[in-house]
């Protein structure tokens, strides 16, 4: 089946033909083709032009509801909701954010994220650190410095497997499943970082900080490395939007 403007909207059974509204919806949205403060066309119309029959339309725009993306009041329509209230940890919307790449803000709140919560994971590796969790950190360490440094995206993986082996080894499940939800954001900032980092062997030494704090179980200079090394990473990202705007 494709849409009334041939687009594909499900794919030899892949997906669902909810599942396929739905990206596309949200893709829409994303992209800014279907504006913030918008108000949708009428249920008959979308039904047209996506192809689709009411109940998949509804059930769509059930779930464009839950993820904080639209309200849906009598009379005054369908409205989409500005971009503070979407749900950008759920997976098809963090996919969309960075395929349209359309807010710096995204990547900015990230980084303040990340700033909260590592710090503290890795004071927390440095006290509840397993053998094979030490392991794990100190591969992903070697991965990075064998990266080359125009490499970047061998380097940004490295680094994803270096950071997410740290959090995992905190010893806390909700700092593992935010890790996890984000995993995709995590890498792209990284290769965003990664592509405007100054020095490889300066950002190799400010990750072998950490390494060390934790390999020698020590809290407190594991968070306060954790700290620099994101603070840097704060830098370059300012720097990297600036260079792409």
């Amino acid at each position: 089946m494709t849409t009334a403007e041939g687009l594909p909207i499900a794919e030899s059974g892949k997906r669902s033909v909810r599942e396929a509204l739905l990206q596309q919806l949200i893709d829409k949205i994303i992209s800014g083709e279907m504006a913030e403060g918008s108000t949708l066309p009428n249920e008959a119309e979308l039904t047209d032009r996506f192809g689709v029959s009411r109940t998949t339309l509804r059930e769509a725009m059930q779930h464009l509801s839950a993820l904080g993306m639209i309200r849906s009041r009598t009379r005054a329509g369908t409205t989409i909701l500005p971009r503070e209230n979407w749900n950008y940890l759920d997976p098809l919307v963090l996919d969309a954010t960075l395929k349209f790449g359309t807010d710096d803000r995204f990547y900015t709140s990230l980084i303040d994220a990340r700033l909260l919560l590592e710090p503290a994971a890795a004071a927390q590796a440095a006290s509840n650190a397993t053998a094979r969790q030490l392991f794990q950190i100190s591969k992903s360490f070697e991965d990075m410095v064998e990266a080359n440094a125009r490499d970047t995206e061998a380097w940004s993986r490295a680094d994803l497997e270096f950071h997410t082996a740290i959090i995992n080894a905190s010893g806390n499940w909700v700092y593992r499943q935010f890790a996890t939800a984000i995993r995709a954001a995590l890498l792209a900032s990284f290769r965003l970082t990664n592509r405007a980092s100054q020095s490889h062997e300066q950002a190799i030494l400010k990750h072998q900080e950490v390494l060390e704090a934790i390999r020698m179980r020590q809290p407190d200079v594991a968070r306060h490395a954790m700290e620099k090394l994101i603070g840097v990473a704060r830098s370059e990202i300012a720097e990297a939007l600036r260079n792409r705007s």
